[in-house]
């Protein structure tokens, strides 16, 4: 793991405009703030999807077609503290559905805690943590002909690129097997005044989230990063619809990384890309399925319209 880190720093840092991978926000001291902004005032995301789970569960369960004979596998990937998904996996429970919940996140520190909860909070429930890449668990997962829903939640596909994001729902889909389902979360496109404070909290979560990455940088490889001499910087465009998180560079300077032996040059004013977060629209989504054995079966969006979930039925391959 180290070794994969030093060379996405090393790719990150030696690029031009500078990036780093927003997957390395997420250590001990980074999952905790993630949870402390899922439950701040700016950062409407999680409050309007888990509004959809708590007061659309019932027409969840029914869009997903589930059948109490019939067992299946519930998998989550990028689990995270499981918030809104105990809601689903309390009436599935009550409700006596045979299945199996499969958490998938690239921290075993969440996994853990995930456990540990649903053990104490939904004893019935059968939890089975996977530690990992995405398509690594699921092509072992594949293995079993078990009926699958994949939960991808919390407009996690909003930290990709376009392309990217075409290119991960097409392989999701090849993963799965005909008439599993994809239950999608996503962002809608929504004014500047709404989404950018959501990015730019006013306890500075999102501030010290993004510049965790400079801390585990020092941390682990090594590294002089002044964090005094960057700061956060949100953007977000209205028209084309795409929050982008930056660490910009107060003075020219330079950072030595000891366990590459390099140095590494900053202009004042420079930036290094760390995160996007796209927000979607129908027309958008249907551009991202385009390539994948994926049909839009049904949706659902919270009371404001900020946010929806998109049910996604694996079709018989072309």
């Amino acid at each position: 793991m180290i070794e994969q880190f030093k060379k996405d720093i090393d790719n990150g840092l030696s690029s031009s405009p500078k990036t780093l991978p927003s997957m390395y926000f997420y250590d001990k001291i980074g999952d905790a703030l993630f949870v402390k902004i899922m439950h701040s005032e700016e950062y409407y995301l999680t409050r309007a999807e888990l509004d959809i789970f708590q007061n659309q569960t019932q027409q969840m369960i029914d869009q997903l077609q589930l059948d109490k004979s019939q067992h299946f596998e519930l998998i989550e990937l990028g689990a995270g503290d499981g918030l809104k998904t105990k809601e689903l996996l309390k009436v599935l429970s009550q409700e006596q559905f045979s299945f199996d919940y499969l958490p998938v996140d690239i921290s075993q520190n969440a996994l853990d805690q995930l456990e540990k909860s649903i053990n104490e909070e939904l004893p019935k429930v059968s939890i089975k943590t996977q530690q990992g890449d995405y398509f690594k668990v699921l092509e072992t997962l594949n293995q079993s002909k078990t009926p699958k829903v994949v939960l991808f939640l919390g407009s996690n596909l909003g930290n990709m690129s376009d392309e990217m994001a075409t290119k991960f729902i097409s392989k999701l889909s090849q993963n799965l097997s005909e008439n599993d389902k994809l239950y999608l979360g996503v962002d809608l496109i929504k004014p500047a005044k709404i989404v950018k404070p959501a990015y730019n909290d006013s306890e500075g979560y999102t501030r010290d989230f993004n510049m965790n990455l400079l801390r585990r940088i020092n941390n682990e490889l090594g590294a002089n990063f002044d964090l005094d001499q960057f700061s956060h910087q949100p953007e977000y465009d209205e028209t084309e619809g795409i929050a982008k998180s930056f660490i910009r560079s107060e003075q020219e300077q330079e950072v030595k990384i000891e366990a590459l032996d390099k140095s590494f040059h900053f202009e004042e004013g420079e930036k290094i890309a760390t995160e996007i977060s796209r927000k979607y629209n129908d027309e958008i989504v249907e551009k991202v399925i385009k390539n994948a054995d994926f049909k839009i079966s049904s949706k659902l969006t919270d009371r404001n319209n900020y946010f929806a979930n998109y049910i996604l039925n694996r079709t018989k391959k072309q």
